[in-house]
Order: C-alpha cells, then sequence, then structure tokens
C-alpha cells in the first residue's frame, strides 16, 4: 500500500495499515523538497500552533474525538500523550519532541518503507494521498486537473517568544478557572484599559504581508488572524484571545484584558502568543506585540505567518470512507478532504486507512455514522451541499439524542458515552478482522 505524504494523516495512516500486517511505502517529499511552511525534517510537524485544543472528553467535542482515536489505537494522539506540555486543559505538545517520536516509530516499523521523492500524480490504485493543504505544485496540478481539487482558504500561525526575554514581573500564573494542573501551565500578561486600547490603535494601523482583498472570504474563521478580529470592534478581543474571565491577579482582581502564553517545549524556553495569529509584516508584529507589557523586550523565535490551505470539494469526488468515488482503492485523508484542525486531520488518517485495510482483507467496511465525532466528519466530507467548508469537530454534527435533555453538561456526557460505545464496537468489528 502506498501513502503520499508525512504529516498528521499520512503518519497515522501508514502506522495503522503497518501495524496490522500490511506492507507500507510512504512517500514524503522532505528533505528534498519543503513547502512554504515546513522546515523541519522530521514527519508530522506542526507548522501552527502546539495544541491539539481540547483534553476534555466529557466536555468538549476534539477531546471526545482524541479518547475515540486513542480506543483505535492512534499513533498520533499516543505521541502527543507521551510529549504533552502544561497546557491547562488543552493538550499542548513539546513540537520538536512529537515530531522525532513520532517519526521513530515510522522509521523504526518493519512494515513501513519510507522514501524521500516527491510525488507528482495521484496512484492509479491501492493508496492513500495525505499530502496535506499545501500539497506541492505537479502533485496539487493533478489534483486539480482529476478532481476539481481548487479550493482554498488561509491559514495564520501565532508567534513564539523566548522565555527569557518575558517581564515576568508583569506577568501572574494561572490556568482560566483553574482548570490546570499544579501551579497553572498559562502565563497571562494583563493590559489595564489604557494599554489595551493604545494596542487595539497600533494593531489596526498597522501593515500586513498580504493584499486585503484575502481577508473576508477566504479566511478560515478558527485561524482568523487578530488583527482583523481587532477590526470587527474595540472590544472583540476582549471576548476572544485577550478575555480576563475567569482570571485573577495576586490581588484577586480580574485585568481589563489577558494575553496568555502556552509552553511551546517541556524545557519551557519558548511560550506561543495564545491565539494570536496573524499576518501583519514581522517588523510590525515586534513593533505592536511588544506594547503588552510583559512582551516589551521580547524576543520572537518565530513570527506569525499566513500560507494557503487547499481543499477538495469533498463532496463530490469521495466516499464517506474517504476513498474516491471513481477508483475505490484510492483514498485521501488530511486536511485536504475538508476536515480542519490537527485531531481531525489525524483522524481523516486513521478512518482511511482502517477502511482500506478491511478493505484489503475481503472484510465489510467499517459503518461508521454521526453518532461518532470520527463518524460525523467523515459524513461531513462527503454529505452533498451547495457550500462545502472545511469543518471542526463540534457537537452540532452528531446525531441528536434520543431524549430531550437540557442540562448542557449532562448532553455532552451523553454524547460521550454514546460515541464511546460505538467505538467499542467497531473495535472488536477491526479486531475480528484485522490481527
Amino acid at each position: 500500500m502506498t501513502v503520499i505524504g508525512a504529516g498528521l494523516a499520512g503518519c497515522e495512516a501508514a502506522y495503522f495499515l503497518a501495524s496490522h500486517g500490511i506492507p507500507v511505502r510512504l512517500i514524503e517529499s522532505k528533505p528534498k523538497k519543503f513547502t512554504p511552511a515546513h522546515s523541519d525534517e522530521n514527519f508530522a510537524e506542526l507548522v501552527c500552533s502546539n495544541s491539539l485544543k481540547s483534553n476534555d472528553v466529557f466536555g468538549n467535542a476534539c477531546g471526545l474525538l482524541k479518547e475515540e482515536m486513542r480506543k483505535l489505537g492512534s499513533l498520533i494522539i499516543g505521541a502527543a500523550d507521551a510529549t504533552k506540555v502544561p497546557a491547562g486543559g488543552a493538550l499542548a505538545v513539546d513540537r520538536e519532541a512529537f515530531a522525532a517520536f513520532i517519526t521513530q516509530k515510522i522509521k523504526e516499523h518493519p512494515n513501513i518503507e519510507t522514501v524521500a521523492e516527491e510525488a507528482v500524480k495521484i496512484p492509479q490504485r491501492d493508496a492513500i494521498v495525505a499530502t496535506g493543504p499545501l500539497t506541492l505544485d505537479s502533485l496539487a496540478e493533478d489534483i486539480r486537473n482529476k478532481l476539481g481539487g481548487n479550493l482554498y482558504f488561509y491559514d495564520a500561525a501565532a508567534p513564539i517568544v523566548s522565555a527569557s526575554s518575558i517581564d515576568f514581573s508583569k506577568t501572574f500564573t494561572q490556568d482560566r478557572y483553574g482548570r490546570g494542573e499544579g501551579d497553572g501551565d498559562y502565563i497571562n500578561c494583563p493590559l489595564d484599559k489604557a494599554e489595551y486600547e493604545a494596542f487595539i490603535d497600533a494593531l489596526a494601523g498597522a501593515e500586513r504581508a498580504i493584499l486585503h482583498s484575502f481577508e473576508k472570504r477566504e479566511i478560515f474563521e478558527g485561524c482568523m488572524p487578530v488583527e482583523i478580529m481587532a477590526a470587527r470592534g474595540r472590544d472583540t478581543l476582549r471576548f476572544g484571545m485577550l478575555k480576563p474571565v475567569g482570571l485573577y491577579d495576586a490581588d484577586g482582581k480580574r485585568p481589563y484584558a489577558v494575553l496568555q502564553l502556552r509552553k511551546e517545549n517541556c524545557a519551557g524556553t519558548a511560550y506561543n502568543l495564545v491565539g494570536f495569529q496573524t499576518n501583519l509584516k514581522f517588523s510590525e508584529q515586534k513593533r505592536v506585540f511588544s506594547m503588552i507589557p510583559a512582551l516589551k523586550n521580547a524576543e520572537f523565535l518565530r513570527y506569525g505567518v499566513m500560507h494557503r490551505n487547499t481543499y477538495l470539494n469533498s463532496p463530490e469526488v469521495l466516499n464517506s470512507d474517504y476513498s474516491l468515488k471513481e477508483e475505490g482503492s484510492v483514498y485521501f485523508a488530511g486536511q485536504m478532504t475538508g476536515v480542519e484542525g490537527y485531531v481531525e486531520s489525524a483522524d481523516s488518517g486513521l478512518c482511511a486507512a482502517i477502511n482500506c485495510a478491511m478493505k484489503l482483507c475481503g472484510a465489510e467496511a467499517v459503518e461508521w455514522d454521526n453518532t461518532t465525532v470520527s463518524g460525523a466528519l467523515a459524513m461531513h466530507v462527503s454529505a452533498e451541499t451547495a457550500n462545502f467548508q472545511p469543518m471542526n469537530a463540534n457537537y452540532a454534527i452528531l446525531r441528536p439524542l434520543e431524549q430531550n435533555v437540557r442540562d448542557k453538561a449532562l448532553k455532552k456526557r451523553l454524547f460521550a458515552e454514546r460515541a464511546l460505545q460505538k467505538i467499542k464496537d467497531i473495535r472488536e468489528q477491526i479486531e475480528k478482522v484485522l490481527q
């Protein structure tokens, strides 16, 4: 079996297949050729945030999705659990350790052959294409010609600063509502009203790196640049990435606004500006973000960037098992299919591999449905719609409960219990066929 692309989805797919006795040829262009957003030779490189979002199984749809994947033997979630850094209720990772962990697992597996070359065409059969939203030109052109894969939006990443350059005398350590582990996983950088308003004014006048014609229609809402959010109203950030709710300083007072910093690595030498995806020019990022008191002398280890993400018009070309309608032995996985987010992308690779393995063994396909987050995402990418858009894990795509439950916490728990029972049934189905 051929897997093209060693990102999250490709590594997930390759590892599942190989671990169930199916030889895999994993083709990855790195290190011979990199996309504009990649620089690390390791597989499964995280190019945006180091957070895989909530880890709350019974209170968050993405947390539930992670648990579904754990139950199915996910390499990616296993790697994240092994390389996590403190992040309150979220699952965040040391990105270098995370990529190294996955790369080692892939390269040491006896059933996986890794090939460093650029794929230029969709294979005719027996393949999973997981080249991601920044697929290189030749293959992207082949996909466009054959599948109409010319839809796209713009995605943004947040800056990273050196821990040694943060003025910790102007910060306090606390998790929102005290939900983290230990003394607090987030460094909070408060702003008073005057500091906040000066920051908003500077942000509004800062110079951006791309043409403004991309801003309204093609930026994915989940990764909206901070400067565009700020343009929606002076208090937008105070109800978004700078919200102070659930946070209190050493005097027990709630700040007017708060920027949170999250560890980028286990050593705690680098911090991510949480929610500060941006498309400002690098010099402007330095100028404007340094107006936050704790970051006055910040050293930026990585500036925020924006890049184009390409995805298929999947309902026209994909089945609900991620296989091509015209050639059922060729699958697509990852963000290219129209799932949005690290975990969702890895999940699509896992689901595609499970479906592929079952077919190769002559067994009935797994019956995914929208009682699980995994199944609901698969149904989303294959459901006919007039305006197909990328989708994150969320409760709205799940099948409604049979009973009418008004209590939100109870409702989420019932969603999770139903989903995990379905995953248990699926795992038993898989184990009967795959050794």
